[in-house]
């Protein structure tokens, strides 16, 4: 471990560009930018998926043997360096290549249905993740001072280097973080299949993996890190009560360490209505000129009149947490309000059916993308007038932090780090010119109408309006905080 610098490799499901289903993407690329640029030495382990191409240059640079059950995989990991500043190191991404698990149409499911196989897939990257640092010391010469572990997919790493410590004696000396992105996604399998993580059966115990009656991968990763994080203080507070716990509210709150809370950033780089290449117009918080521009072009790119009425954007997964039903059920009372709505999501198959027929039926005044497309995320982000984002849960979000940056007003649930991170339209907010957005609190139908109602008179008033749009532009939503938040938790467990 140097003095001044630490070398931390990051496994995860996800990142941009290589992988993306929802904010995890974003989070673990814009993190592992940060950190080099912080003078670290970071490494990112990632599986190889289909279609994974980008326009750096990929070379092959290990290839092992891992057996698992039945199955001796071979597998082969790819290289690519992504600069991020001329001073630093360039981001080292690991691509873990093995087809049978990983060259498949989707990440983690196909038409709706999770692959059956997922346990076989990510346990066998979990092993790779290790077997890689395993290499890169004896290979290498480069000794690891920290594994940063995201989501289930990734936990089981620290349950083998703490379970396991004779199998992965050379490996001890490594420090593990666990950042929980989504507590409602825990990796939960049968119990049969136990046998295909090749850990003892021991561990298929109340204390380890067993959560009534099946494997829970995020609770073992949970009780053997050396650290866990979550991604906002409002929800690492959240998550050790029954209510949000998703079960696992004993577990956390059994840590004597606690939860630690760090709101994730955004890559402003990526999100500046300055410069985004994906805009039809630039506009900045002096001159938003080119945000009107932006407004004319979602109307017709989204088929609706070009007309001066606020237009309302939904960007987002369409699932029960994300409180999406809340909004249908007011569907008929805002089409009576002179206002336009466009969506952008897909999820939960009968959800996806309720808003194509919503739109159907207010097809004048409601446009529908079902699917997620990066360049129209941007476009609605900068050419609506404010965000919709009702989640019954959100553990940080990111929606809103986009929204903020291009001067589009969120109207959100207070929950986890909506509440964090959105400073809700009051008096007292109004008079310090502080307020970004507004808040409901009840997880209703009439809760949201209510305060959809209260933005929309507020924006009648232009002078107030533009001052909530210039408080959330004028807001740091960089990494740079963040990142030295999570380079203290680093230190912290490395020199333990």
């Amino acid at each position: 471990m140097s003095l001044d610098r630490l070398h931390i490799v990051m496994a995860a499901s996800e990142a941009v560009p290589y992988a993306k289903t929802g904010g995890l993407g974003d989070v673990v690329t814009a993190l592992a930018k940060e950190l080099s640029a912080l003078g670290h030495r970071v490494t990112l382990l990632l599986p190889g998926y289909r279609g994974q191409t980008t326009q750096c240059v990929r070379r092959e640079v290990m290839r092992f043997s891992i057996v698992m059950m039945e199955t001796k995989a071979e597998v082969t990991v790819e290289e690519e360096l992504i600069p991020v500043t001329e001073a630093s190191h360039p981001l080292r991404v690991f691509l873990v290549r093995y087809d049978p698990y990983f060259d498949r149409p989707g990440i983690y499911q196909e038409d709706h249905h999770d692959y059956p196989d997922n346990l076989d897939r990510f346990t066998l990257f979990c092993r790779a993740v290790l077997h890689v640092l395993r290499m890169l010391a004896e290979v290498q010469g480069e000794v690891v001072d920290v594994l940063h572990l995201h989501d289930w997919q990734a936990a089981l790493c620290s349950v083998y280097l703490r379970a396991l410590p004779g199998e992965y004696k050379d490996l001890q000396s490594v420090k593990t973080l666990l950042t929980v992105h989504n507590l409602g996604y825990q990796g939960i399998f049968s119990a049969v299949e136990f046998g295909k993580t090749g850990l003892p059966p021991s561990l298929f115990c109340p204390s380890a993996l067993e959560y009534y009656g099946s494997i829970n991968c995020l609770k073992g990763g949970i009780i053997c890190a050396d650290a866990v994080s979550t991604v906002s203080p409002t929800y690492a507070k959240e998550i050790i009560t029954p209510e949000y716990g998703c079960g696992l509210e004993g577990v956390l709150s059994g840590r004597l360490d606690g939860i630690l809370g760090i709101t994730n950033g955004i890559d402003t780089k990526v999100w500046d209505p300055a410069q985004d290449s994906y805009l039809p117009a630039r506009y900045t918080v002096e001159n938003l000129a080119g945000k009107q521009v932006c407004k004319m072009a979602l109307q017709e790119e989204f088929g609706l009149l070009k007309r001066e009425v606020p237009v309302l954007g939904v960007v987002g997964r369409l699932t029960f947490q994300k409180g999406f039903d809340l909004l249908l059920e007011i569907i008929a009372e805002l089409m009576s309000l002179d206002l336009q709505i466009v969506f952008l999501g897909s999820g939960d198959y009968e959800l996806e059916q309720q808003f194509r027929a919503v739109q159907a039926e207010y097809a004048e005044n409601i446009g529908l993308y079902i699917g997620f497309d990066e360049r129209l995320a941007h476009r609605v982000e900068a050419g609506a007038d404010m965000l919709l984002m009702p989640s019954r849960y959100e553990p940080c979000g990111l929606s809103q932090l986009y929204g903020l940056r291009y001067g589009t007003v969120p109207i959100v649930r207070r929950t986890g780090g909506l509440a964090d991170t959105v400073v809700p339209f009051r008096p007292s907010t109004v008079q310090s010119k502080s307020a970004t957005g507004f808040w409901f609190t009840d997880a209703s139908p009439d809760a949201l109408l209510s305060t959809i109602m209260l933005a929309l008179c507020v924006h009648k008033e232009q002078k107030t309006w533009n001052a909530i749009i210039e408080a959330g532009m004028n807001k740091d939503l960089s990494w740079r905080r963040s990142a030295r938040q999570y380079e203290g938790i680093y230190w912290a467990i490395a020199e333990k």
